[in-house]
């Protein structure tokens, strides 16, 4: 049965607390054959230590959660409000479509997609993350309904993007779907 014991400086949001140790009870899972019921994981708080001469008594800022960023990233979109979605962008953004269609910038997206439907939305089924080191990646999956150019619906296509989220900003979105199987020629 693992017990993992975290030290933190003081001033930590409880909410952080709480995403740090279940974070830290499912990496310890992925690597331990354990029940859910036999990881423990809790936090000890300190008031003050010394590194490199230096004495520090609070900790750093705590990342957002990425699958909100993303989320509300994804609903700016939705909204073609392309101001707010441009807020949670890294200036070296870069998003990939299939065909491997890159664009650095919304307003290539928006031109781009102009030649390809009408409107386009977002049914989610499922947000996931995976943390890399300081980024994390966020998978969502669902299915995409709107509007041909000729004025015709679709609903019910797959899809699934890949997003890099990096102190708070968005890196990197890679766009897989079944649009071209329903297309019409």
């Amino acid at each position: 049965m693992p017990v993992v014991s975290i030290t933190l400086l003081p001033g930590y949001a409880q909410a952080t607390q709480h995403r740090m140790v279940n974070r830290v009870a499912n990496a310890v899972r992925s690597v331990i054959a354990t029940p859910e019921a036999g990881t423990t994981v809790f936090v000890n708080e300190v008031s003050t230590y010394r590194r490199d001469g230096k004495v520090f008594n609070e900790g750093r800022a705590a990342h957002p959660v990425a699958s909100e960023v993303v989320q509300s990233f994804l609903k700016a979109m939705q909204d073609r409000d392309l101001g707010a979605a441009q807020l949670f962008l890294h200036p070296d953004f870069r998003m990939c479509f299939p065909g491997g269609v890159v664009m650095h910038s919304l307003q290539e997206i928006t031109t781009w997609a102009q030649h390809r439907y009408a409107w386009i939305g977002k049914e989610y089924d499922q947000f996931e993350e995976s943390w890399q080191g300081d980024a994390t990646v966020v998978f969502c999956h669902g299915t995409l309904q709107g509007t041909w150019l000729d004025g015709q619906d679709f609903q019910g296509i797959r899809f699934m993007d890949r997003i890099v989220v990096q102190d708070g900003l968005i890196t990197r979105q890679d766009v897989w779907n079944d649009l071209a199987e329903h297309r019409k020629s």
